[in-house]
């Protein structure tokens, strides 16, 4: 399948922001990363000083990435994602555009991007990672499109995805549909682990506040001035059962990483 082009900008370039409304719930229950997928990156970084964590949202990979590395700088272009960021000594969290970071130039040895490469303008950002990573430095990128819960659960998230809110994504998102493999990706490229999924244990609220906060279920309630959950709730309720059941709810990552040289590739 051909790369796509740059798609059409999103919240980091217009200043238009999906997720304003959401943060909170986006804090609250969007899920976080494992730690096989920070030691691995770690593991291919020569330096651990400073790692750059771009389209933060409120910080689920940034305190990860903080446990290898002496300092973070995470940023996001939404003033509300920031503020419901979640604290971390080594993190600093800072407002900015992933193509703006106002760090020094060969200053960083990873740079990560979780679930939000599709937002950015591409060609802006690479060239503000070219600028900041050292010669050796690493930029991984990843993200999930799939919710694995039960076989009963799972058909009614795939019909709310798919049918429910389907024509309300984004242009951007297809990129995730994708898993990335049509995104231009201008560096050195390192083989990826595929093995990783990032895990959470919810209750049927958790669930719903994970699908509030979704930008498609806002854009439907903006488009139609209805609450789309309302079409998939009895069914979600009746699949899950006592609402109170905890369940371990899986997302299976894909990821792209990369390195600015070809000694990076190397240590791959």
């Amino acid at each position: 399948m051909p790369e796509l082009t740059n798609p059409p900008p999103a919240h980091d370039q217009t200043g238009s922001d999906y997720f304003a409304r959401q943060a909170d719930r986006y804090s609250r229950h969007r899920p976080l990363y494992p730690e096989d997928l920070f030691a691995h990156l770690a593991g291919l970084c020569q330096t651990h000083e400073l790692a750059w964590d771009a389209g933060t949202g409120s910080g689920q990979a940034a305190g990860g990435v903080a446990r290898h590395f002496e300092r973070v700088l995470a940023t996001d272009a939404s003033e509300d994602q920031i503020a419901h960021a979640h604290p971390h000594p080594n993190v600093s969290y800072r407002r900015a555009p992933a193509h703006s970071s106002g760090l020094d130039e060969g200053s960083v040895d990873l740079v990560t991007v979780a679930s939000a490469l599709h937002w950015f303008d591409l060609d802006a950002f690479y060239a503000e990672v070219r600028r900041v990573l050292r010669p050796t430095g690493i930029i991984a990128v990843w993200g999930y499109q799939d919710t694995t819960v039960t076989p009963v659960v799972d058909p009614v998230l795939v019909r709310y995805r798919k049918e429910v809110v389907g024509e309300d994504w984004a242009f951007q998102v297809r990129l995730l549909t994708e898993q990335y493999r049509t995104v231009p990706f201008p560096f050195e490229e390192i083989p990826a682990p595929t093995h990783l999924v990032a895990r959470a244990d919810m209750a049927l609220d958790d669930v719903i506040g994970y699908l509030e906060s979704w930008s498609a279920t806002q854009r439907h309630r903006e488009r139609t001035g209805r609450d789309p959950l309302e079409v998939i709730r009895p069914d979600l309720a009746a699949a899950w059962g006592d609402p109170q059941t905890v369940r371990a709810v899986q997302w299976p990552l894909f990821m792209r990483i990369g390195g600015k040289s070809t000694g990076a590739r190397a240590r791959g």
